[in-house]
């Protein structure tokens, strides 16, 4: 018998083919070039790809079966595929069939295996196995960042586990790239039957069509909705987009931070400041940290890698991280509701701004008092019987209102300080990329002290929220679409705990476990059962902006975040603070989200 490895056979890998796919709207647009070993350019919107192959392909000539350690080590078939473009695409590369129609000449897939060797780092011997009927072979797939390259390397090789008589026969196959920009697309916020998208036209709020002109968020126009009261709902409902809606008229905003993964870079190999990028001058510090990566991610994928990279190495898989915000019990969400405002009361004139009660209903609204001196059970159950049934907002028992989570506090924070925030704002330069400090000694919501300072200087309320650049500069993004009074204003209760201890809080027991971050250490770098608590604003983001930040204990079990306004040093986004008992004090407020369910 003839012996196996001695049996003849032509491996051709032939001119690569790409396909790029786009999503534009509900249609898509098609591009087809043949590459044939020198450089190749491709433009379609704002993608522009480079798919550089620089070999000449594989050519195995009378080739026979040898080993998977021998077929590593033959000679590769390289190429570069290459984003010259600003924005992130997912890419798949597959290995298509490209055989001659004489399938009898064919080798067998399974005797077919390849190793791809991506930025370095080798996929291993591995079998090209068919999909269906017409193979379709997925080598690598991910997300290509703009302005940064994958380098590849493919070994193809015939298996010494090769029976039969192979003598002559080809294999013959292309390359194949498919991407798309659909995904890289913010998920739409999802409305309750009873919630009214808005626009500010330059002087008020007006109804939107949700189709149009909603939101973008690459321009830092981060999606509003409200609640109006019932007297006027049904009116407001069935009226035209632009309709102006009174703020005498409304009862919440809310702002859609939509599923996204991050990553914080190093620009020194050590420090964690995030990047430069285009919208600093100068080399991120802790004083002025820079950008924090942020791509936009659907449901299905929760990225759970480092968290930080560093920057001139470029971007990874295994960098990105989902954070535990758009994780709520059991389900992934394509994003939540945020209020655009501390809370305030249905009675802001009473003492505190509604006081320790539950009896009053959630507001959320600018130019009132907040509700403060309430404890955290109390605002933890305002929260929850938003949606209770015949609630005077209209909100369905598919939406979960609850009291803001720490996690839900820093999910806020991160896309603030990325391009899609007040960190890629370009009205705003230097020091001014911090978000602007509440110093209202009245605790009237949405107001700005028009700059970053730390100055212990008390105003009733300097600059509203809708004055352009002093007043918006208080906001998430720096312009009236962001999230207000998260930087001073009053302290803010946020849902997160220490060992479960409830100390003055008024819980008898602790709530549900996805309505609340239970912290395990005192030590931020084991917080999480051990591990660090990435995504929490905590070991990741300490002192940014010098904004303080004190880990919950034993004896300091409940945490608050923002600042309060007569503090000199701790306001700020990024602020971490702690209370000893969770109880109702006259400085401490709290903050709505909504989650919805699909």
């Amino acid at each position: 018998m003839e012996n196996k490895k001695n049996r003849k056979v032509t491996v051709i890998i032939i001119s690569i083919l790409i396909i790029i796919i786009l999503a534009l709207s509900l249609t898509f647009a098609y591009l087809r070039t043949e590459l044939s070993g020198s450089e190749e350019i491709v433009k379609v919107g704002t993608l522009d790809l480079v798919l550089n192959e620089t070999s000449e392909g594989i050519s195995l000539d009378n080739a026979i079966g040898i080993s998977d350690s021998k077929g590593i080590s033959t000679t590769p078939s390289t190429f570069e595929l290459k984003n010259n473009g600003d924005k992130a695409v997912d890419y798949i590369i597959y290995l298509d069939d490209n055989t001659i129609e004489d399938t009898d000449t064919r080798i067998d897939d399974k005797y077919l295996k390849y190793n791809l060797n991506k930025n370095g780092e080798d996929s291993g011997a591995s079998l090209l196995t068919s999909i269906g009927s017409n193979p379709n072979r997925i080598l690598d797939s991910g997300t290509i960042e703009g302005k940064s390259a994958n380098k590849y390397s493919l070994n193809l090789w015939i298996s010494d586990e090769v029976d039969g008589n192979y003598s002559g026969h080809v294999f013959s196959g292309k390359l194949r790239v498919e991407v798309s920009q659909e995904r890289v697309k913010p998920n739409e916020p999802i409305l309750d039957d009873n919630m009214i998208a808005v626009r500010y036209n330059g002087n008020n709020w007006v109804k939107t069509d949700i189709d149009n002109n909603w939101y973008n968020y690459d321009e830092g126009k981060w999606a509003n909705a409200v609640t109006v009261s019932s007297a006027t709902r049904d009116n407001y409902l069935s009226a035209i987009v632009g309709t102006e809606i009174s703020m005498d008229d409304v009862e919440t905003m809310w702002v859609w931070i939509p599923r996204y993964s991050y990553s914080i870079g190093s620009v020194d190999g050590t420090n964690y400041y995030g990047k430069q990028g285009d919208y600093l001058d100068t080399t991120p510090t802790q004083e002025l940290p820079g950008e924090i990566d942020v791509k936009f991610v659907n449901t299905s994928t929760k990225d759970r890698g480092t968290a930080k990279y560093i920057v001139s190495d470029g971007i990874s898989d295994s960098n990105w991280y989902t954070p535990d915000a758009f994780t709520f019990g059991d389900e992934e969400l394509s994003g939540i509701w945020v209020g655009k405002f501390e809370t305030s009361s249905s009675n802001p004139e009473a003492q505190y701004g509604g006081g320790n009660t539950i009896e009053l209903d959630a507001m959320i609204k600018p130019n009132v008092v907040s509700w403060r001196n309430i404890n955290v059970s109390n605002a933890f159950n305002v929260s929850l019987k938003m949606n209770d049934e015949g609630n005077r907002y209209g909100f369905a028992s598919s939406v979960d209102t609850h009291m803001m989570k720490n996690s839900e506090w820093a999910v806020v924070s991160y896309l603030s300080q990325s391009k899609y925030g007040k960190l890629g704002n370009k009205e705003f330069t230097g020091v001014n990329k911090e978000v602007y400090q509440n110093k209202s000694n009245s605790f009237i919501t949405g107001c700005s002290y028009g700059s970053p300072s730390n100055e212990n200087t008390d105003y009733g309320c300097q600059y509203t929220y809708d004055m352009d650049i002093n007043g918006t500069g208080s906001s998430t993004t720096g312009n009236i679409y962001g999230i207000y009074d998260m930087s001073g204003g009053s302290w803010e209760y946020v849902m997160g705990n220490y060992n479960d201890i409830i100390s003055e809080s008024g819980f008898v027991s602790m709530p549900e476990s996805k309505y609340y971050d239970k912290y395990t250490s005192e030590n931020v770098n084991t917080a999480c059962n051990g591990n660090e608590c990435l995504s929490h604003g905590l070991s990741e983001t300490p002192s940014w902006y010098d904004d303080y930040i004190y880990m919950v204990s034993g004896t300091y079990s409940w945490p608050v975040r923002g600042g309060y306004y007569g503090d000199t040093a701790v306001s700020g986004i990024f602020f971490f603070g702690v209370n000893s008992s969770g109880s109702s004090d006259i400085s401490y407020s709290f903050r709505l989200v909504m989650s919805p369910s699909i």
